[in-house]
């Protein structure tokens, strides 16, 4: 694709402009070439805030200097940050298009839309990359060559429907991905969970029979299975394997009650992704509903905070992103309004897809009561929305009064040491914002020269590096927990009187009382910790931020000690770096054989040459021994 560069200056930001026209000077909208291309807004730093495309770069660029913030915050506040915009020239609309995804698919800007929630959704991982598959959930998706399914908004209908496939067609449970051959099968294999491949007691064109069958399953395709187990038992019983009908009529009568509990919305036998968009103000609202053969199969929700871009782009940018996380793209989307790049979009999801994507807006019929549904699902959001955000004011509110804060604490932040007797010790610092986990401002701070256990030192120490003047970059936290009792409190205390945030931050510390059982919670200028309820939403919510910086703690601190523990005395020999380290246990076998091998046999590894040779040797037999 031949592109064409300019890095063109914009006029820098008036701190006191409170227009979003302010940077767009007419010079700078006269160096803006008009063919299609790219555009990318930056900060003062460097860092790219937003990535957009046009057919015409000027056109779309001037159009900034019309924003209204009182209809467009968002966008106001992208504008008053930019300070330069570097534009991309295609050669056509399409090379632009697809510049743009790959742009933000790769720099992640800020002011995009970020198609994801909070919550990390479970997911069933079929490990096609393996000669032996396994079916099992997960949380994590990787590329391995494995078909994951979901996510799964419900747990306990994955479970339900993992439990079913288990029973039906019992796979390999043994973890790990190469099989371990067996004299004797496990007590799966006995109690009729597994079909033991481990001991031979089953083919593999039997066993990849069953993964197929299982992906059918995952895939919705229930009817199609169900007339293809019909004409299985049936073949079955007309050669008088009986025992072979009994079991495949047993799979049928399971398969029937799980299809009796599935959402029949359709007698259509396509996949469809049916599209749900609500706009409120400036949230919007989108539900994804998974259709396959006409049976409800899942459903997926986002909560888009004042996007930019009219709805048209924003469902576009919504497309984009849901199909390029490895989602499988259906036969046809439905959708509540026709979309920007309609025909570049429909192209890119066929070519994604294999073949052809129809992209329709139903106005009748069940397309349109499908949309309903959707719609419905997404006004849902919108709603939870507005209940997550009066519970959570509520609870500030409680939090003002119960701990006698001054302010209202949008920003709390949490810090917990983690350290075993003084070793390898950490600071982990959790925050929440507006209730919420905020895990992008979450901090681990390495914390140098102690031997000893010294929380008090190691709390000073963090502390003062969090609250560093010179740093002013930093957001200060409405509210300041410490995990600890008095003597950790005063410590925090005395940091933020060195720094002169004694009146902009406020302290709390929570204790665990081991006689009690309870957890105290002291303030300061307080002899006496805060009397709470043990069932207070404000206790819950401190012990909630608190447990969340001991599990970043210790999760970090694990990472620590078990680099530490896999650490090589090779990483001490001068010359030996990661790859002739692992070359040398990969030829001699292990550390012990390293030890002892004599120079000779050093110089006989690739990479190793006689005087690399006999430093290894004299390293391990001479200044070892010294």
């Amino acid at each position: 694709m031949a592109t064409q560069e300019s890095n063109n200056k914009l006029a820098p930001a008036s701190k006191s402009s409170k227009t979003a026209s302010g940077p767009l000077t007419a010079d700078f909208l006269r160096s803006v070439p008009t063919g299609p291309g790219v555009y990318l807004m930056k900060n003062r730093q460097g860092q790219i805030l937003y990535v957009g495309k046009a057919k015409n770069l000027r056109k779309r660029v001037s159009s900034y200097q019309r924003v209204n913030p009182k209809i467009s915050p968002k966008t106001a506040l992208l504008l008053s940050r930019v300070a330069a915009v570097e534009t991309i020239l295609t050669r056509t609309e399409k090379e632009a298009f697809i510049l743009e995804a790959s742009l933000i698919k790769k720099h992640r800007p800020r002011f995009n839309i970020d198609l994801k929630d909070d919550k990390s959704y479970p997911r069933i991982k079929v490990t096609l990359g393996e000669e032996w598959p396994r079916v099992f959930v997960t949380r994590r998706r990787i590329k391995d060559g494995s078909r994951y399914f979901g996510p799964y908004s419900s747990a306990g209908a994955m479970r339900n429907t993992l439990n079913i496939i288990k029973r039906l067609f019992p796979l390999r449970r043994c973890k790990g991905r190469n099989l371990k051959k067996r004299g004797r099968p496990c007590l799966n294999y006995q109690m009729g969970h597994c079909l033991a491949p481990c001991s031979g007691k089953v083919g593999k064109e039997q066993y990849s029979r069953m993964v197929t069958t299982i992906l059918m399953v995952l895939e919705g395709r229930n009817r199609q299975l169900r007339a293809q187990l019909e004409t299985e038992m049936q073949r079955a019983a007309e050669t008088l394997e009986f025992e072979k009908a009994a079991l495949v009529r047993d799979n049928l009568q399971a398969l029937a009650k799980t299809l009796e509990k599935q959402v029949v919305v359709s007698n259509l036998d396509r996949d469809q992704d049916v599209f749900g968009y609500v706009r409120k103000g400036a949230g919007v609202g989108i539900a994804v509903m998974n259709v396959r053969q006409g049976i409800v199969c899942g459903q997926q929700v986002f909560f888009l905070l004042d996007p930019i871009g009219d709805d048209s782009e924003v469902l576009r940018e919504v497309l984009r992103q849901y199909y390029t996380r490895e989602q499988r793209v259906p036969d046809e989307l439905l959708l509540p309004f026709q979309v920007a790049d309609h025909a570049f979009l429909v192209e890119w999801l066929g070519d994604m897809r294999g073949k052809g994507v129809q992209l329709r807006v139903p106005k009748r019929g069940q397309g349109l009561k499908l949309l309903h549904m959707a719609a419905a699902n997404a006004r849902q959001i919108h709603i939870d929305q507005v209940n997550r955000e009066r519970s959570w004011q509520e609870l500030a509110r409680n939090l003002q009064t119960k701990l006698h804060l001054r302010s209202f604490p949008a920003r709390v932040e949490c810090l917990d040491i983690s350290n075993i007797g003084g070793k390898q010790p950490v600071g982990s610092l959790v925050c929440f914002m507006d209730g919420e986990k905020a895990p992008k401002e979450y901090r681990h701070y390495s914390i140098s020269g102690a031997h000893e256990p010294d929380d008090y030192r190691m709390m000073a120490e963090v502390l003062a590096r969090r609250f560093a003047v010179d740093d002013k970059q930093k957001t200060l936290p409405d509210l300041l927990v410490i995990d600890g009792g008095k003597g950790h409190l005063n410590v925090a205390r005395d940091v933020l009187l060195e720094k002169g945030l004694q009146s902009k931050v406020e302290l709390v510390s929570i204790a665990k009382d081991k006689e009690n059982r309870t957890d105290k919670i002291y303030r300061p200028g307080r002899k006496n910790p805060i009397s709470l309820v043990r069932h207070s939403p404000v206790l819950f919510f401190l012990m909630q931020i608190r447990d969340e910086s001991h599990r970043f703690g210790i999760t970090f601190h694990r990472r620590l000690r078990r680099k530490s523990t896999l650490a090589s005395e090779l990483d001490h020999v001068p010359g030996i770096g990661p790859a002739r380290r692992k070359t040398l246990l990969k030829t001699l076998g292990s550390m012990a054989k390293i030890k002892k091998a004599a120079p000779e046999e050093f110089a006989s590894v690739p990479g190793i040459g006689p005087e690399l040779a006999a430093q290894i040797w004299d390293f391990f037999n001479t200044k070892q021994k010294g």
